[in-house]
């Protein structure tokens, strides 16, 4: 059956935003990996080429990606990715620490399911075993996931979003910086604290365990790099 104009708008409406969805994951992934460097400029066509789409979708993906401010527009010379300071973190940590130490205090008060508790322990065990074994990118990635699943865990969507958005800019830093750190043991004890508190529905202590979990970050990520001299990376 041949489709109708509205149809094959319709049709062709969900394939365009499905490739600047795609695109959109695909630059971020290629800045939050390094890969696309501060400073680093990249044209449309570049980007599309190095994608193998369209400029549409690419030139959509980059607005997105210039309002989660990691990178600006510059007219006839696509996007720019954006440094991140010394001065940068310490605001960006501020707030994570603040809207995080929230979260925990809202999820201990909620309460959470037999399963979303097994999750967080799930998460803090697979910190545990990477550490075991020195995978020091494993022990990241189990720890963005605990983080991550915490806020949802909050159910407070816009909350959410601007963690998210300030987790995304602060990445590039902790992992630039994840080698030159000592080992993150005691990171791994504030999260087994913070699993306890949420069990026993304790929301001040829970609160109280993750603020100062990321303000011990914040100071030690900040901290190391002015002692580096990273003006911007």
């Amino acid at each position: 059956m041949p489709l109708t104009p509205k149809d094959g708008g319709s049709h062709f409406e969900q394939d365009r935003v499905s490739s600047a969805e795609r695109a959109y994951r695909a630059l971020k992934d290629l800045i939050l990996s390094n890969e696309l460097p501060a400073g680093s400029q990249l044209l449309e066509q570049e980007a599309a080429l190095r994608l193998g789409m369209s400029r549409t979708p690419v030139r959509e993906a980059m607005i997105r990606l210039e309002q989660d401010g990691v990178v600006e527009i510059r007219p006839r010379h696509g996007m720019r990715v954006l440094p991140v300071s010394a001065a940068d973190m310490r605001e960006i940590y501020d707030v994570l620490t603040s809207l995080e130490a929230t979260a925990a205090e809202m999820v201990a008060r909620k309460g959470v399911t037999a399963e979303e508790l097994q999750g967080l322990k799930d998460a803090v065990g697979e910190m545990e075993a990477a550490l075991a074994s020195d995978n020091l990118d494993g022990w990241a990635a189990a720890d963005h996931r605990f983080h991550e699943l915490l806020v949802k865990l909050a159910g407070n969507q816009r909350l959410q979003q601007i963690v998210t958005q300030l987790s995304e800019q602060a990445h590039r830093a902790r992992m630039l910086t994840l080698r030159l750190r000592p080992k993150p043991i005691g990171s791994n004890r504030d999260h087994a604290m913070l699993v306890d508190a949420i069990a026993a529905r304790d929301e001040e202590a829970a609160r109280r365990i993750h603020y100062e979990h990321r303000a011990k970050a914040g100071d030690m990520l900040v901290g190391l790099l002015d002692s580096l001299g990273f003006k911007q990376l």
